[in-house]
């Protein structure tokens, strides 16, 4: 038997003995983002409900949406109808009907009144397509990558300090979402222009060839860097903050006090990254708009500093913290229910893990 082995210790998240493994590590997140999904689009679809309609009104338009997970651009053509025959039509005229509403609650109440509760869920079907992929990618590497650097580290400052230091939370979290976005990148441009287009998949194919004739193999990551600029910083600050408030209770931490911890490193992460999120959404849009949808010639786009500072100019603080509010609402109940899931499922595996260690050193008493 392993001599080391205390059924009575102290459960470590970081034992190499219990750690879970990447597959247990998917299944946990899976099941997070799934729970994630459900419980935080409703709140994006009465955002973009409250916010986008007025924006909506010339052909070849389209509005970022989020299902809690990631942001999805939805392309609109509402000279169509309703009625038409077109499944791309039906699909995506939730967000454009004629509804005034006076407030959050009132949205809330009247989508479900006299659209049905399931309108709440608008759209969420064909988000879930990369969401869930990007998101299982996204936290196994995390996981992976903090573990490595963990086990790496521990000999220069287990006999200091128990706790694993900060950074190694901030840089895991880092390179994770931006191998992720980069991973995704790709499939989210041709999804855009499968939807925008209605395009088969020869066309796709034949879209594709046309990109890398002209941009090269760069041009499948075009509007990548401004989805960099701003979840490249979020994520190293949400992970900071989150390991840093787990540290604070000095022990196991139960799925409240994970869920309390998620959302307030949400809720700092998001309000310190606002001005990069301004930005990236108007890059985002404006490249379906005028690169994805009608493709014209290319232009260079303003460094991202100097963006921010003309909207500074033009409108103010308000101006770069446009959608605080809203983005806070969304981002801090994404945060905690994905991160105390997650944290539920490592600890659920975990224990599953260790029992399977403790028989096995029992059989080799026997």
């Amino acid at each position: 038997m392993d001599s080391k082995y205390n059924s009575n210790e102290k459960l470590l998240i970081d034992d190499p003995r219990f750690r879970i493994k990447p597959v247990q590590q998917m299944a946990a997140a899976c099941t997070g983002a799934l729970i994630t999904s459900f419980f935080v689009t409703p709140l994006d679809v009465v955002k973009v409900r409250m916010q986008a309609q007025s924006r909506i009104t010339n052909k070849h338009k389209c509005f970022v949406y989020s299902n809690g997970l990631m942001d999805y651009i939805c392309t609109c053509d509402p000279s169509k109808k309703k009625t038409s025959d077109s499944p791309h039509c039906r699909n995506d005229q939730w967000y454009n009907k004629p509804i005034k509403f006076n407030g959050t609650l009132d949205a809330f109440k009247q989508i479900a009144k006299n659209e049905g509760i399931l309108s709440l869920w608008s759209g969420l079907s064909p988000t879930l397509i990369l969401a869930l992929p990007a998101t299982i990618v996204y936290f196994v590497s995390y996981e992976q990558l903090r573990c490595h650097i963990h086990d790496l580290t521990k000999p220069y400052y287990a006999n200091n300090n128990q706790n694993q230091p900060l950074w190694i939370s901030g840089i895991s979290g880092c390179v994770a979402r931006f191998g992720a976005a980069t991973t995704v990148s790709p499939l989210e441009l041709i999804r855009t222009k499968m939807q925008s287009k209605k395009l088969s998949y020869l066309e796709v194919h034949q879209a594709m060839q046309s990109l890398l004739k002209y941009h090269g193999y760069k041009g499948l990551w075009k509007g990548l860097g401004s989805t960099l600029l701003r979840d490249v910083p979020f994520s190293g600050i949400y992970w900071v903050m989150y390991e840093y408030i787990k540290q604070i209770s000095g022990q196991q931490t139960s799925f409240m006090y994970n869920f309390i911890a998620g959302s307030i490193s949400g809720t700092l992460a998001a309000l310190l990254t606002t001005p990069f999120d301004v930005v990236k959404t108007i890059r985002q849009v404006e490249l379906t708009e005028k690169e994805i949808i009608t493709e014209p010639p290319k232009i260079a786009s303003k460094w991202t500093i100097k963006e921010i500072i003309d909207i500074y100019q033009t409108n103010g603080i308000r101006g770069i913290f446009r959608g605080l509010v809203p983005r806070i609402s969304k981002v801090a109940p994404a945060c905690a229910i994905m991160v105390s899931t997650f944290e539920y499922g490592k600890t659920f595996f975990q224990n599953i893990n260790m029992q399977a260690h403790k028989k096995k050193n029992e059989e080799i008493l026997k």
